[in-house]
């Protein structure tokens, strides 16, 4: 059976990107790096797409500004050969491009507004650090048993019942099948950074052995730890990924304020089935990561 794999940790965040900081960097000579039938290609435009692929150690940058031109010059070809065909006068074309410069222009609006937000101070980043011990000090590896099964809020409460009677994982898989419920086992090895952050505290304290549920959508999700390494990571070690987090998340709640500004001084009808979306919303204020 599939292992079941569990969501992603973290808050939501804004639909609009703010990737466009790496934009007011310092140019190179703005050169021709290529042309395709005639048409240049830049040393800016190969720069920005080199710079959306992150950081990247030495000896990988070469190879991936190689590539990166390389895409961009297959890219400029199928856009010329696009544009003969008149496809930018296809309706559905024209609202793509549309949406996709409205996206740019959100985001680069964002991004200015939000360009100052404060780095977070040397004492957020200890106390983010010694608040999230499972995390750094008491970091685990852990080896997981996990079974998601499928039901209603009946099966669900009948199925806690029952792993509460039994505690043990093989009496309760063969429950389930006596039951006919439908479940997926694996099994699993993650960090615990590759786990929820919600439930971390409380797998944290299991021992090897015991087992822990949480209810998910449309089901139960038993896990039990099998194994638990610990891997510790130093505050010095933490200290980059602490801060890009506090980072973004302070960037992140300075930009639902602006956005929350921008929506109190307009005037945004919905209308139709939609008229209900213009109900008062509360305003939405920075908060602190957690």
């Amino acid at each position: 059976m599939k292992p079941t794999h569990f969501p992603l940790a973290g808050a939501t965040l804004l639909a609009l990107s703010l990737s466009l900081s790496g934009c007011n960097e310092k140019k190179a000579e703005d050169g021709a790096v290529a042309q395709v039938n005639g048409q240049v290609i830049r040393a800016s435009q190969l720069d920005y797409e080199v710079t959306r692929q992150g950081k990247l150690p030495p000896e990988q940058a070469k190879a991936a500004t190689r590539q990166a031109l390389r895409n961009l010059a297959d890219r400029q070809l199928l856009a010329q050969q696009a544009l003969a065909e008149k496809l930018d006068q296809n309706p559905q074309v024209q609202q793509a491009l549309e949406s996709v410069r409205a996206q740019v222009l959100a985001s680069a609006w964002l991004d200015k507004t939000t360009g100052a937000a404060a780095q977070p101070t040397q004492t957020e980043m200890a106390d983010y650090y010694n608040a999230n011990p499972w995390l750094f000090s008491e970091r685990r590896i852990y080896k997981l048993q996990e079974i998601n099964l499928r039901g209603n809020s009946a099966t669900v409460a009948e199925a806690k019942a029952r792993l509460s009677q039994t505690g043990n994982l093989n009496d309760f898989i063969q429950w389930l099948r006596e039951r006919g419920i439908q479940a997926q086992a694996g099994q699993s090895v993650k960090p615990a950074e590759q786990l929820p952050l919600e439930i971390l505290p409380k797998l944290h304290a299991l021992k090897p052995g015991q087992i822990m549920a949480m209810p998910v959508e449309g089901g139960l999700l038993v896990v039990q730890v099998a194994d638990a390494q610990t891997r510790p990571v130093d505050q010095t070690a933490a200290r980059p990924v602490i801060e890009r987090y506090l980072s973004s998340a302070k960037k992140r709640d300075a930009a639902q304020v602006q956005l929350q500004a921008l929506r109190d001084k307009a005037k945004i009808e919905y209308l139709g089935e939609y008229a209900d979306l213009g109900k008062p919303q509360p305003a939405l204020t920075a908060q602190p990561p957690k």
